[in-house]
């Protein structure tokens, strides 16, 4: 047989290279392993639940999180998670929507307090985070995306990037034409460095 080379090959060149020096295993891992080690990897996020009436109507989730002047850190988006969960027979009524957008205003905040996923640290995460129940005001999208029902999960590892004196919110909208049970949930997993 013969030894045809798969990377390499002479007439198309693709060339790789490992840049870690321990090349026996290569090592690669995604930053957040570090993160979490070392007790600055955070979650935070919350759920809106409604009972819709006959005429239906929409749920919204947004999480906003703020990483404040003066910090001293730049916060760092590892995942967007949540999704819309519908109680009802009658799917062909519901539409659902994600937006991910910058800075603005949301009405009517609750706060809510970040988990350290580093179980065994004192860490606490220098950002604010704050839950509505309603999309933001005078934000800047950056992206927005209908959603079916179910889960929603996007691994970012790091590629949203909140200095201070800025913010990021997450929202998830579900709505439905008729009545039924609705619950819309935003969480944002991050670290801060």
């Amino acid at each position: 047989m013969p030894n045809n080379n798969v990377f390499n090959p002479q007439n198309s060149p693709v060339y790789t290279s490992i840049t870690n020096t321990f090349t026996s295993p290569g090592i690669v891992a995604p930053p957040e392993t570090n993160a979490g080690s070392t007790g600055n990897l955070y979650n935070a996020g919350s759920t809106n639940s409604t009972t819709l009436g006959l005429l239906g109507g929409s749920v919204i989730a947004t999480v906003q999180l703020s990483n404040p002047s003066g910090s001293g850190k730049t916060v760092y988006i590892s995942r967007l998670s949540g999704g819309i969960t519908v109680a009802l027979n009658l799917l062909s009524s519901f539409s659902g929507s994600m937006s991910l957008s910058t800075n603005g205003t949301i009405t009517s905040p609750t706060t809510l307090t970040p988990v350290n996923n580093n179980l065994a640290s004192s860490n606490t995460s220098i950002a604010t985070v704050r839950f509505s129940t309603a999309a933001p005001t005078g934000a800047t999208t950056l992206i927005a995306m209908p959603l079916q029902v179910g889960p929603f999960l996007s691994n970012e590892l790091g590629r949203y990037v909140v200095p201070p004196g800025q913010s990021i919110n997450l929202s998830m909208s579900g709505s439905l034409s008729v009545g039924g049970l609705m619950a819309s949930t935003s969480y944002f997993s991050w670290w801060e460095v």
